[in-house]
């Protein structure tokens, strides 16, 4: 329960600034433009909070927090009095209307940019891209890549990250083959070919990593009890932070994922637990909880957590930008997050990419409950990521969105005439039955997924 209002609450704050950034802009081009704005509203719904300006406009903060918008005086709608006659958005020119329109988009792009270069002044966190482990007989396994193997490169672009290597291999969908350039174990540069023809993410929730076959290295986790859950099987059997797992019913443990599959096996059934503790062998009588998984049986869990050894040394490090570096890197990432969106959306249509991976609101408020928690820069790197997709996604020519404005506009450059109001009505409704229906199958993605 509570991190449903943790991730409920940072959902909110995240989405509140987004669409504050996002309408803000078509607030202010309007402005410039010299029309008359009636409301700026975030959310939408009954108002909550209401103010007004000195030119009239009502600001308003309202019931659903799940967008927002900025009402301008149209004629085609509203009753306009005679001095406010060219002060309407029906009034103005088309390229007036069009800057208007994507002003929306262009606040969140600007907006990324401002938050990326915050990150890197801050101090962006990396992890060195060793391998791990290879999947046998996956795409990276056949192409000879090596666990200890260091990503230096992936067709042409430098990466330093495990973040950098998974941009650049969704990047690859729909190539016929991808090189990996690392230094391997030896010291020595190779060139992995990966024969990614064909290959497509058509698992929900699969890594792009996962799907080739990758595994990130990950220091070892020990079979070192790190921390002990309130209330839980573990707690009340009287287990202990710092309790090194030695056997469950009397079998040895070697492993951290074969004491998991031991506990997994044994829901609800009265267990003996063996520890060393303080140099001392304990021996405990357990009974692990009992959990459903989505495929309706119960597994095991005691409410334990591992503690895992120390990374070597030099493969994490914090890497800080003087200010001018950091906004030159805040455009190239939001302009590579972009291409990367649109790439997405490609891919989505093709088939590339499986529409089981797409997320809804309950996705979103998961993200922005789990980046808060890791503090201010993975908050700040995902409300980049979530400003660049909303950015995106409005420019789509659907009715109902900024590019869908935006299509009607350059139709009406072209026929020197405005598209009916008949034609404009239909579309909108049009455009209103597909986002619903795009929504509906977001959340019902993220409900699966819980």
């Amino acid at each position: 329960m509570i991190d449903f209002f943790w991730n409920l609450g940072s959902f909110v704050v995240a989405l509140s600034i987004l669409v504050a950034v996002h309408e803000y802009g078509h607030f202010w081009v309007a402005r410039k433009a010299g029309v008359k704005v009636l409301r700026f509203s975030i959310g939408f719904g009954k108002p909550l909070i209401t103010w007004y300006d000195k030119l009239g406009t009502e600001y308003a903060i309202s019931v659903i927090p799940l967008g927002g918008y900025v009402r301008m005086l149209d004629s085609r709608v509203d009753d306009v009095a005679e001095h406010d006659r060219t002060r309407t958005l029906d009034s103005k020119s088309v390229y007036a209307r069009m800057a208007v329109a994507v002003a929306g988009p262009l606040a969140n792009f600007l907006f990324a940019i401002f938050a990326l270069a915050i990150m890197y002044i801050i101090g962006v966190q990396n992890i060195k891209p060793v391998v791990g482990t290879i999947v046998p007989n996956s795409i990276a396994y056949q192409a000879g890549v090596q666990p200890g193997d260091v990503i230096k490169r992936i067709a042409d672009e430098e990466v330093t990250s495990w973040q950098d290597v998974n941009f650049a291999v969704i990047s690859s969908l729909g190539e016929q083959r991808l090189d990996i350039k690392v230094t391997d174990k030896q010291g020595q540069i190779a060139i992995r070919a990966l024969n990614v023809d064909g290959w497509k993410l058509d698992e929900r929730d699969v890594a792009p990593l996962t799907s080739i076959g990758i595994t990130p290295y990950r220091p070892d986790i020990t079979t070192e009890l790190a921390l002990v859950a309130e209330h839980s099987a573990a707690q009340k059997a009287g287990v202990q932070v710092g309790d090194v797992v030695v056997s469950f019913n009397q079998e040895q443990v070697s492993s951290w994922s074969q004491f998991v599959e031991l506990v997994q096996l044994s829901p609800n059934k009265q267990s003996v637990l063996t520890v060393l503790r303080d140099n001392q062998t304990v021996t405990l009588n357990i009974t692990p909880d009992a959990r459903e998984t989505s495929q309706g049986t119960s597994i095991g869990y005691l409410g334990v957590v591992p503690r895992q050894k120390s990374w070597p040394s030099g493969y994490i490090e914090t890497r800080q930008y003087g200010v001018f570096d950091s906004i030159v890197l805040g455009v190239q990432k939001t302009y590579a997050l972009t291409m990367l969106s649109f790439d997405m959306i490609g891919n989505l249509i093709t088939g590339q990419v499986s529409v089981k991976n797409i997320s809804g609101p309950v996705g979103i408020a998961v993200g922005a409950g789990d980046s808060v928690s890791y503090g201010l820069v993975a908050f700040l790197s995902f409300l980049a990521l979530i400003s660049v997709n909303l950015g995106v996604f409005n420019l789509l020519p659907l009715p109902m969105l900024d590019g869908g404005h935006l299509m009607y506009y350059l139709i009406e450059l072209i026929r020197k005439k405005p598209v009916s109001e008949k034609t404009q009505e239909l579309g909108y409704k049009l455009g209103a039955m597909m986002l619903l229906a795009l929504t509906c199958f977001a959340l019902f993605n993220d409900v699966s997924r819980l």
